[in-house]
């Protein structure tokens, strides 16, 4: 785990000695301060990756020092430290912009799995602007994915690791979530980016046709070949090719890009010369290969050769805190190419959008504001122009709660989080790596967690 600088704001001596020796011993560089005013102070002259804030202080409470800090140094992370665990504080806490939240006694563990997640975050914030800085300098733009989620931040950042090499990559995700985009990105950041990166939809060209689409042929090869044709292996010479929906390849196909996979060279349809092509492969299915592959629909030397590196985008409905950011931006972006002059959404509007689960994913989020943008009679979108406009339905597990009555936020969450880990673990056949990876955890916090919850 990184390093950090953390700041202990906790009016308790005891407590905050004990923090104190306990996040040294952790390898960590820690300075404290006794009450809000003090550690104004101290922000004022040093740099801090952490607050960790009591939330009941004399005079400046946790959460308004917190609130202060923020306008001046809005990238600091905080983790709230209270007695009082209820869904109240942490709603107040996540809107002042703590990371986290923690109640008293403090369990060293789980403040020590709450740490290296935020250290983790802010390694994959600090990589990401470095790729955002290197795309800039190569006159590219990255604003087509907007995200603030952790899972697509950790995506992002892999697609920059992946650009550099060679390996083939494959690109899974439900409809709408953005395969082509993720691939344009990969291409763009890698030494290949100044050839051409040519897009081909293998559900869209009928089965006769695809082997002359991607591999050319010669004049005469089949009834209607008048002249020689250049597939898009050769037009993608020296770049890369984007097999999007490659599940619909036929077995027969699959072999001749097996074929080139292994060799690098193809034939063109009626041709018997070997051609050499220097083509970087990445493809894409919304389909599950892997059963496939079970099922013998789909070769299993074909699916491995082009699985090299594996990427899944997470559908939209499972990170719900990517809506507002893409909201903002399609009604930006539609009402510029539409001409309109549309301000921002009403706030039950707002709501819907963000509770809705987006079945079309972001996709289908982009035609419902470009529906609203263009029907829109005002300045404001409201929930008339949306094509839903009743509460959409809750969740299972809201619907399996207890209506009307609020617990603590600590058993919401732990009922949830546990119900979770078993369904990642029933999911990967309970292999532990597949399962942190799932849920979006490191193998220690996925063990820590199994222990809490007596989890086997």
């Amino acid at each position: 785990m990184s390093e950090l600088d953390i700041l202990i704001v906790e009016d308790e001596p005891f407590q905050r000695e004990m923090l104190r020796d306990f996040l040294n011993k952790e390898g960590h560089r820690v300075m404290e301060a006794e009450n809000g005013r003090q550690a104004l102070g101290l922000l004022g002259g040093n740099f801090f990756d952490l607050l960790l804030l009591d939330f009941r202080m004399p005079g400046m409470n946790g959460l308004e020092l917190l609130q202060e800090v923020k306008r001046s140094n809005p990238e600091i992370d905080a983790i709230i430290i209270t007695a009082y665990g209820t869904i109240e504080t942490a709603v107040a806490a996540m809107k002042a912009g703590a990371r986290d939240y923690i109640t008293k006694p403090i369990d060293f563990d789980e403040l020590l799995i709450l740490i290296e997640r935020i250290a983790d975050h802010r390694r994959l914030i600090k990589e990401n602007r470095i790729l955002r800085q290197h795309l800039k300098a190569k006159g590219v733009t990255s604003d087509t994915i907007r995200y603030q989620s952790r899972q697509m931040a950790e995506l992002i950042n892999l697609a920059g690791r992946v650009a550099t090499s060679q390996a083939t990559v494959l690109i899974q995700g439900e409809t709408g979530t953005g395969k082509e985009l993720l691939a344009r990105l990969i291409h763009s950041l890698s030494p290949r980016s100044e050839q051409p990166l040519v897009p081909v939809n293998c559900a869209a060209i009928p089965e006769t046709l695809i082997e002359s689409e991607l591999f050319g042929h010669e004049k005469g090869a089949f009834t209607g070949a008048v002249q020689r044709r250049i597939g898009r292996f050769e037009q993608a010479d020296g770049g890369t090719l984007f097999l999007d929906e490659i599940g619909e390849l036929s077995p027969a196909v699959q072999v001749k890009l097996l074929g080139f996979l292994q060799q690098r060279e193809f034939q063109r349809v009626g041709g018997d010369r070997a051609i050499k092509a220097d083509v970087r492969i990445i493809s894409a299915t919304h389909q599950d290969l892997e059963a496939k592959t079970r099922a013998g629909t789909f070769r299993e030397d074909f699916y491995y050769r082009i699985n090299v590196v594996s990427m899944k985008i997470p559908p939209l409905r499972e990170r719900r805190e990517d809506i507002p950011l893409l909201i903002d931006h399609f009604i930006k972006r539609l009402a510029r190419e539409n001409a309109r002059k549309i301000e921002g959404l009403s706030r039950e509007a707002r709501d819907l959008l963000i509770r809705y689960d987006y079945p079309g994913n972001v996709r289908e989020l982009e035609n419902i504001i470009e529906r609203a943008v263009v029907i829109s009679r005002g300045s404001v979108l409201t929930v008339d122009e949306l094509p839903f406009q009743q509460t959409p339905p809750t969740s299972d597990a809201e619907a399996e709660g207890e209506p009307g009555r609020l617990g603590s936020l600590q058993q919401a969450l732990a009922t949830l989080e546990r119900q979770m880990i078993r369904d990642a673990l029933d999911q990967v056949g309970c292999n532990q790596t597949q399962a942190a990876r799932l849920l979006g955890l490191s193998e220690r916090m996925l063990r820590y967690k199994l222990k809490k919850y007596e989890l086997k």
